[in-house]
């Protein structure tokens, strides 16, 4: 009987880093060949052009309000026109003598929004200060009242006014969005046929479209002598036009849950909102999160298209600023991109914080 000589088997390579930045890297920019070739062209591109940029943005740039140095030859940005005329372009056409009240306005409704996202202030006193918030915010942007000199509407502008339309367009379109789209569900035809109807109506014309009746249109059918103000006529109209599209998204939610689940709680003797509220509800909405959350941003710029109707949000305003001023009105593109970039803040918060949503909601399906 031949002896069996032991033989070990050879050493297998050591498990690739996963974690840190180089497990980052390989995962994210490095994976395969043609993820390899893809970041090596987007990074050279980006090594040449990000120079140029910087050297215009940042080196050559110009911070001061000095219109002649602006119009020097080889500068780069004109950051002057940002620090000449931002007040006009954060505050709008609101009385410059009194513009501390919506600064304030606008730093208690951002503290309010940053509150209503933490999980600590989920609490049924959340509503008493969304109230509370809003009376302080109207009373300090339309005074009359505590000695403070009134202030129309129509001279609000600015960033406060592009908070207070996509918040307020958000807080009442999403319950709107939810009827609707239970209503498209519904077993009931004229239910179903109201909401299919008003769905259909609303995506089927541009928000402009929207804005321009409710400006324009919608007072000529009220009885004479009797005005609503145009604030309130287009939050209305861009609330009823979100809403529509909202709903969709939500009923999508609705349609993924499985009927068996409905079937079972009709088994268990819950009642139909019994059953929405508890099983089908919160399922469906945790599906929808992204799309939800798309929406909202989608709201928040389309509170640009005000300026038709002769509302200056952020936008509008700054319009407002560079047109009625020649010597500024050449450095329209820094204009732009300091609202490009006022814009690009929100709309990548609210992006980062449906992604903790989103992760929080699906806690029970990760392992």
């Amino acid at each position: 009987m031949t002896a069996k000589i032991f033989q070990s088997l050879p050493s297998r390579p050591a498990p690739t880093r996963q974690d840190g930045l180089l497990g980052w890297l390989r995962a994210n920019l490095f994976g395969d060949l043609r993820t390899s070739l893809a970041t090596l062209l987007i990074g050279g591109l980006l090594l040449w052009l990000l120079p140029q940029f910087l050297q215009w943005a940042v080196f050559s740039a110009v911070w001061r309000p000095n219109f002649d140095a602006c119009r020097a030859d080889g500068v780069g940005a004109c950051w002057g026109v940002v620090a000449e005329k931002y007040r006009l372009i954060i505050l709008g056409r609101y009385p410059f003598d009194e513009q501390w009240r919506p600064l304030v306005a606008t730093l208690l409704m951002l503290s309010l929004l940053v509150a209503s996202c933490v999980r600590f202030c989920w609490k049924p006193w959340l509503v008493l200060l969304w109230v509370g918030v809003l009376a302080v915010f109207f009373t300090l942007m339309y005074g009359n009242v505590l000695g403070l000199s009134k202030v129309e509407t129509d001279r609000w502008g600015g960033l406060p006014l592009t908070l207070l339309l996509a918040t307020l367009s958000i807080a009442m379109a999403f319950p709107i969005a939810l009827v609707v789209a239970l209503g498209r569900r519904s077993n009931l035809p004229a239910i179903r046929s109201a909401c299919t109807i008003y769905v259909e109506l609303v995506r089927g014309v541009p928000l402009i479209s929207v804005l321009f009746m409710a400006s324009f249109m919608f007072p000529l059918f009220m009885p004479q002598g009797t005005t609503i103000d145009v604030l309130i006529r287009v939050l209305a109209g861009i609330t009823l036009f979100a809403a529509a599209y909202m709903a969709e998204v939500i009923r999508g939610g609705l349609q993924a849950i499985p009927k068996g689940q409905i079937e079972a709680a009709a088994t268990l003797g819950l009642s139909y909102w019994q059953t929405q509220r508890k099983i089908v509800l919160p399922q469906a909405l945790a599906m929808v999160v992204p799309g939800i959350m798309n929406n909202f941003i989608a709201i928040f710029k389309d509170t640009s298209l005000v300026t038709i109707v002769s509302l200056y949000e952020l936008t509008g305003a700054l319009g407002l600023a560079l047109n009625s001023d020649a010597d500024w009105r050449p450095f329209k593109i820094e204009g732009y991109l300091f609202i490009a970039l006022i814009y690009f803040i929100f709309c990548f918060s609210m992006s980062r914080y449906s992604l903790w949503v989103e992760k929080q909601v699906n806690k029970g399906k990760q392992r």
